[in-house]
């Protein structure tokens, strides 16, 4: 059984994607956050997302592409298939403040921002979890 045939979780996939890449965007400004003239990055969010429905015909997620960098590096084959990762919209960010050398990152709201998104994404789990559950129940044998 396919599971991305479910509409249920093929959002939950998609979501969790999204906040997997919303984290991944925040680290990057909390790395930026001495470099002049640097704005922070954020993600649309989940619902402006291009081609992200909730409807009955959500399209499936994109597989993950491993990528090597360097030609010492060993290519791997990625177990979720080569066609590349799904790409979010985003937006320029800028926090409430800026530094005398124009940089815009604000390390307080970052946090704020990734506690945010790891909460969010803690929930998406739990309801994929519970989902999965709630699917393996319903094809036992009962009594069993």
């Amino acid at each position: 059984m396919d599971l991305n045939t479910i509409p249920l979780f093929t959002l939950l996939q998609n979501k969790l994607g999204y906040l997997g890449e919303r984290e991944r965007m925040i680290a990057q400004n909390v790395a930026n956050a001495s470099t002049p003239g640097y704005t922070p990055q954020d993600l649309k969010p989940f619902s402006e997302q291009p081609g992200i429905k909730s409807g009955p015909s959500v399209a499936p997620i994109a597989p993950v592409a491993l990528a090597t960098t360097d030609s010492s590096q060993i290519a791997l084959e990625s177990p979720f298939g080569t066609s590349g990762a799904q790409s979010y919209a985003s937006t320029a960010a800028p926090d409430s403040e800026t530094t005398l050398d124009g940089n815009q990152v604000v390390m307080e709201e970052q946090m704020i921002k990734m506690s945010d998104a790891r909460s969010d994404y803690d929930t998406a789990i739990g309801f994929y979890q519970k989902a999965l559950a709630m699917l393996h129940m319903a094809v036992q044998k009962p009594g069993g």
